[in-house]
């Protein structure tokens, strides 16, 4: 399938009608890549071109330039394509200033990109949050337009996005201490619509900052209420908080490989039902409830065969929960200690202790397990 796109426009995804997008990294490199070929040359290529780690060549529609003696702006709007990402539709400013010779090139954080602020990153502390990838992408187009047109390649990029703060705050990155605006992201470029690479990405930073700050509990927690849950249980900090949502798997399979002592999962009761039954993405679009598997848990917890029938023939995991609520049966804990199970088998002899706690629509607790 061809990535490039005239105009900077998102692709269409072989057999789901979906459009892919870019990611802020993409869209800043090529910013950049304008802004340095207009302070060599004097005009701003439009739509500009680059290449991505797996080869691919979109084109970039410039949204904004411009020059003066000294530095260019290009701007470029991000189009995630067809994916729910908040930072679609935001306008990613690239400044280019050239500098003395030998100074290499050196990243800034502008209004709406964030400052790392604490360990466990992959940037060091008081650095610009413009992840790994995207600056080496943008250190290759420096270099490639420095070699067309005769430049040194010494340059000060500053990377901004406008309402960057704003947009930030429905993001990880306050929690991960990320300060002052968003991260500028992208390992492949491309943004697959309804992956949540964003989302698993920053689950994945969530555990190295939260080993960075040498904790030995976390807490996967599906939502706010399961998150005031756990804090009251255990009065852990934010930083080992780990907004888990649908995505268990994740958690999970990165902690098997990063691991921190202690593991909380905290979760609704139908979605952890879904762990019970070895389901790691909780999402309803992609796991549902099995009743039938609630009714044999149901009779693992003392449920008789009429009771066990009606779990079978619930609307919902809720439902069927009540019902045994209702007969003293601890359909909870059965789930609790399933979906605890489940985690360590997940884990695979990594050395992280796991407990579960489930709750209601309201937030009460209706099912936990011992820590294993």
């Amino acid at each position: 399938m061809a990535e490039s796109g005239g105009g900077g426009r998102s692709a269409q995804l072989k057999h789901t009608g979906l459009r892919h997008g870019w990611t802020t990294g993409a869209c800043a490199t090529a910013a950049t890549k304008a802004a340095y070929t207009a302070l060599l040359t004097g005009a701003f290529p439009d739509p500009v071109t680059i290449t991505l780690p797996k080869g691919q060549t979109p084109a970039f529609a410039l949204e904004r330039e411009e020059l003066t003696a000294d530095r260019a702006m290009a701007a470029i709007v991000k189009d995630a394509g067809d994916d729910p990402d908040v930072t679609h539709g935001a306008l990613i400013r690239a400044t280019v200033r050239a500098l003395p010779p030998g100074s290499g090139v050196v990243f800034r954080a502008g209004p709406g990109v964030g400052t790392v602020t604490r360990p466990g990153l992959p940037l060091a502390v008081g650095e610009p949050a413009i992840n790994p990838v995207p600056r080496q992408l943008m250190r290759a187009q420096v270099a490639e337009v420095a070699e067309r047109h005769g430049g040194t390649g010494d340059v000060e990029i500053t990377v901004s996005v406008d309402n960057g703060e704003e947009i930030a705050r429905s993001t990880w990155n306050p929690r991960l201490g990320i300060l002052g605006g968003l991260s500028i992201l992208g390992t492949t470029g491309i943004v697959v619509p309804y992956s949540c690479s964003a989302w698993i990405d920053s689950i994945r930073r969530g555990v190295d900052v939260a080993r960075a700050a040498g904790r030995t509990h976390v807490a996967g927690c599906t939502g706010s209420t399961s998150e005031r849950t756990v804090r009251t249980a255990y009065a852990l900090p934010e930083d080992a908080l780990l907004d888990m949502g649908d995505f268990a798997g994740a958690v999970l399979t990165y902690l098997r490989r990063h691991p921190v002592p202690r593991l909380t999962l905290c979760g609704g009761f139908a979605k952890l039902s879904k762990l019970a039954a070895g389901h790691l993405d909780l999402h309803s679009s992609r796991s549902q409830v099995n009743k039938p598997f609630l009714a044999t848990l149901a009779t693992s917890a003392g449920a008789d065969a009429a009771l066990a029938t009606a779990v079978s023939e619930a609307n919902t995991g809720l439902a069927a929960l009540e019902l045994c609520q209702s007969q003293g049966i601890r359909l909870g804990n059965a789930v609790a200690e399933r979906a605890r199970d489940e985690a360590l088998r997940v884990l695979r002899g990594a050395p992280v202790a796991v407990d579960v706690i489930c709750i209601d629509r309201a937030g009460a607790v209706v099912g936990r397990s011992e820590v294993r």
